[in-house]
């Protein structure tokens, strides 16, 4: 993950906290190191300063927006009800105010991750034993559009399908008899 804070103290106590759960997170003082950053690596997540250093962390948030569904959580000392609905509105996933408990960001930042990623559990997928990292793909129904168009094609009835079953939180299965 990404933490854009002008703060360093702020910035280095939440990367080594952070990993002791395994967490992953690189440090960003300004917009500037924000871009620079995200364009030579895929984050997961952004943990964005409202208030930075001569910039607008909601402009910021937009900007994150503009380019994709990357999670963003708010981390300000602003704790007025109309900043939190702003900085929601622009695009954060999630608002935390400081000063704030590192556990409770912690789970702030666990439960948009499974928010965003569709909640299920991550199993890498395998074949021939060697594990496959597909990096930052995310998911979308442009195969179940496929699929659906597919089986209209074939002439597959979607609600009781012969030939391409669906394995519910898997995929799909091809059950067409197949000749050599």
């Amino acid at each position: 993950m990404l933490i854009v804070d002008d703060d360093p103290q702020i910035r280095s106590m939440l990367a080594e906290y952070l990993a002791t759960f395994g967490m992953e997170a690189d440090g960003a003082e300004g917009g500037a190191a924000m871009r620079a950053a995200m364009a030579t690596r895929d984050y997961d997540l952004v943990v964005l300063d409202l208030s930075l250093r001569g910039e607008n962390g909601l402009a910021l948030c937009r900007e994150i927006r503009e380019h994709g569904d990357l999670p963003v959580i708010m981390l300000t000392a602003r704790t007025e009800l109309a900043d939190r609905v702003v900085g929601l509105e622009v695009g954060a996933d999630d608002y935390v105010t400081k000063p704030f408990e590192m556990r409770e960001l912690v789970a702030r930042i666990h439960t948009v991750l499974r928010r965003t990623r569709g909640g299920g559990v991550k199993r890498p997928a395998a074949v021939g034993g060697h594990e496959l990292r597909f990096g930052s793909w995310r998911l979308n129904r442009s195969i179940d559009l496929l699929v659906s168009r597919l089986r209209q094609k074939l002439r597959d009835d979607p609600r009781d399908p012969t030939l391409i079953r669906t394995v519910r939180g898997e995929g799909y299965v091809f059950t067409g008899a197949v000749e050599a």
